[in-house]
Parts: structure tokens; C-alpha cells; sequence
């Protein structure tokens, strides 16, 4: 068919797995209930998906897989929401929602103040560039604070809690500042609006994600009591299903209404959580951890084809000093978040160190101001690129390093 009136290739694909999950689960009943053998079952379901696959094949074309790197990371993220105590998560308070939006002004005001300077650029185009850079990565942080938190590293005072909290909503935040500075960059005007969706999309996102989750929650135990218990495993298809689609809601809605499909995810898996038995919630934990196994390796294959290296090679040493310089910036923002706290210094270092990495958001917008025809396009997807090879790798290997020195472990 004609690629314009075809979805984008990740979300397609999205839809189609989730309707793989959705077949599977409601054929499986209606067979076990017809009492046909397993093998039968088994060769119904080949046939079922290869009908389905040569339907889709021809409308799935090779492109932006970018909503493939979110529902990605949306699946560290249900096994975050099940693992999450909101009791904890209260602790943070302040800094968990202070982390969501200073860290990244700070990056970006440093981008305002010195690209002009270092890399001989516009103020506005050094805005555009900042937010490009300023969002840190949920893939690399947000997997990491869930072991953690597994571990009971920094439970205790709610540390992994709050930095995956503000991980998980910065992202929002420097994408509707990117969209206002691209607009102004080229001849438009900033939005009062665009900022006004900032708090709405997380409103909404933590409703829609808590009327799922109960919703959910409730099938479950009217399954229950009807005497059709629904295995753990088949409950982690369904909720996995119902992820997919929150993140979908996210772009179905996009110029109508803000909804930060993340959020929803993350409420959606606290609401199963808080109904649910202890047993049930821990057990449904551990099947996404296992599925995160091979999401992970989607997810950093997805990032790395996103990324274009020819644009490193005329980069120069500028762009490194840049990028560092802004990471100072950054710092200085993570530590007025977590100031007059009852964290340590060696505490709110681990913080800094964790805010470092960027990978998801830089992959997919570094190309949009160089898409867009503005002059800096392409000094901006090197720093985006390099943004990437530096950032990721040090955050990463930071918070595996540092975490056993720097956070106290919580006994039991």
C-alpha cells in the first residue's frame, strides 16, 4: 500500500503483538474449553499467526521503530510499577518531582550560555540543542533502580524510587520544550499551551493508567470466583497487552489531548500491585523480568540503529568539551534537588552519577532539527550521537560501580 496511509512501522508492529496476545489468550480458553488436544491447539495457533503475519506484512514497511524503544522500556517499567512502594515513593516527595524538570533546565541553560560561545551557534539554535541532550535515558536508569530496589540498595530513604520516578517523567518535559524551541527556531512561537500539557499529560496518564489497573484487577477476581483461575503467566500477557496499548493511547491522542503513556503504565502496574495479593503481585514481577531479557536486547538494538556514527567523524573536540561542560550544569541540578534532604553527600553523588546517561530520547529526536532544514541540524545530531557514546556507557557503568560503596543496604 502507499506508505503515507500506512502507520509507522514500531506502532504497527505494536498493534500487531498486542493482537497476538489478545488471539492467543481468548483462543486458548474457547480450545481448552472445546477439551482439543495440545498438539491440535499448537497447530491452530501456527496457522492463526501465519494468516495474521501475511495480512500485516503488507502494510508494515521498514521505518520509524521508535515506539518499539518505549514499549521497550514500558516492560522494566510494569515490572517497576509492581515492585513499587508507594509508602516509599512518599519519602522521596520533593525530590522525585523536583528531579523531573531541574536537572534538565540546568543542562539546558548550559547549552544557552556556552554553545554560542564553544560551537558558534544562535542562542535559539543552542536551546534546540539542549533540549535535545538535557532528557536522560529511562532505558539505561530505569532497569538499574528496579535491581536496586530488588537488592534493597538505597530503599531505605527511597533513593532508586525517586530517581526512577523523575526518569520516568523528564523525558516528557524536554520533548515539549524541544517542540517550542524548534517552532521558534523556525520563525513560529512558543505555545502557552505546549507547557500547560506538561502537568495534564501526567494527570492523565496516572488516571487513565489507575482505571486500566483496576479494571484489570477486577476481571481478575471475577475470574476468580467464577472458579476460571487465570494463570500468572496468562496475566502477564494480558497486562503486557494492555501496556502496549497505553503507549499507543499516548500518539492516538497527540494534538487533542497530552497522556503520558509511560506514567499510565507505571500507575496501571501500582494499582495491580496495591489490589493484588503479595504473592501474585511478586510472582507477576518475576515473569517480567524474564521477559526483559529479550526486550532489553531489542530495545539497545533499536537505540544503536538509530544512530547515525558518520555524523562523529567532523564532530571535533569541541563538541566533547560541550557535552562535558553541560554535564556540570546538570550535576549542579541534580544536587539542588536532593539539597535539604536527609541524603549524604556520597548519596547525592550516586544521584548525579545516575542522571548522566542518554540514549532513548536522543536517538529519537537528534535528526528532527537536521529533518527540519534548520542550519544547526547537523551539529546537532553530533552532539546528540556523541551525547549517546559518552553519556550511556559512563552513567552505566557508574551506577554498577558505585551503588554497593554509595548506598546503604536496607536489612530485612
Amino acid at each position: 500500500g502507499d506508505k503515507n496511509h500506512t502507520l509507522k512501522g514500531g506502532y504497527l508492529y505494536v498493534n500487531i503483538i498486542s493482537s497476538y496476545f489478545y488471539c492467543g489468550a481468548c483462543h486458548g480458553g474457547n480450545l481448552q474449553a472445546a477439551e482439543i488436544t495440545e498438539n491440535n491447539r499448537n497447530a491452530y495457533y501456527r496457522n492463526r499467526i501465519r494468516a495474521i503475519r501475511f495480512k500485516s506484512s503488507r502494510f508494515l514497511y521498514i521505518g520509524d521503530f521508535s515506539g518499539l524503544e518505549k514499549n521497550g522500556v514500558n516492560n522494566y517499567l510494569l515490572k517497576a510499577g509492581l515492585s513499587l512502594d508507594l509508602n516509599d515513593l512518599k519519602k522521596a516527595g520533593r525530590p522525585a518531582i523536583l528531579l523531573s524538570f531541574v536537572p534538565a533546565s540546568c543542562e539546558i541553560i548550559g547549552y544557552v550560555l556556552l554553545a554560542p560561545v564553544i560551537l558558534k551557534i544562535s542562542h535559539i539554535e543552542a536551546a534546540v540543542m539542549g533540549a535535545v541532550l538535557a532528557a536522560v535515558s529511562p532505558a539505561v536508569v530505569v532497569p538499574r533502580m528496579v535491581n536496586l530496589m530488588g537488592k534493597k540498595y538505597g530503599t531505605k530513604k527511597a533513593i532508586p524510587q525517586m530517581i526512577m520516578a523523575g526518569a520516568s517523567c523528564d523525558d516528557i518535559f524536554v520533548i515539549v520544550l524541544f517542540t517550542t524551541f524548534l517552532s521558534v527556531a523556525q520563525g513560529g512561537k512558543a505555545n502557552v499551551m505546549d507547557f500547560i500539557s506538561i502537568p495534564v499529560s501526567i494527570v492523565l496518564g496516572i488516571l487513565l493508567g489507575a482505571v486500566v489497573g483496576y479494571g484489570l484487577y477486577m476481571f481478575f477476581e471475577t475470574s476468580y470466583a467464577h472458579k476460571h483461575c487465570v494463570r500468572n503467566s496468562t496475566k502477564a500477557i494480558i497486562v503486557l497487552g494492555f501496556s502496549f496499548l497505553l503507549v499507543a493511547v499516548e500518539d492516538w491522542l497527540k494534538g487533542t489531548v497530552a497522556v503520558s503513556g509511560l506514567l499510565a503504565v507505571v500507575s496501571m502496574a501500582c494499582v495491580i500491585k496495591m489490589k493484588s495479593t503479595a504473592f501474585v503481585s511478586k510472582r507477576l514481577s518475576e515473569k517480567f523480568g524474564k521477559l526483559w531479557i529479550a526486550a532489553e536486547v531489542i530495545l539497545f538494538v533499536l537505540v544503536g540503529a538509530a544512530i547515525d556514527i558518520r555524523y562523529t567523524l567532523s564532530a571535533g573536540i569541541a563538541v566533547v568539551f560541550m557535552i562535558l561542560l553541560a554535564l556540570l550544569f546538570r550535576s549542579v541540578g541534580v544536587l539542588i534537588c536532593t539539597a535539604k534532604t536527609n541524603l549524604c553527600l556520597k548519596e547525592r553523588l550516586f544521584c548525579v552519577i545516575a542522571y548522566l546517561p542518554k540514549a532513548t530520547v536522543q536517538a529519537a529526536i537528534g535528526s528532527v532539527p537536521l529533518a527540519s532544514g534548520l542550519a544547526c541540524g547537523k551539529i546537532v545530531l553530533s552532539v546528540a550521537v556523541l551525547g549517546i557514546i559518552i553519556t550511556a556507557p559512563l552513567g552505566a557503568l557508574g551506577i554498577d560501580s558505585t551503588y554497593k560503596r554509595f548506598l546503604e543496604k536496607e536489612n530485612i
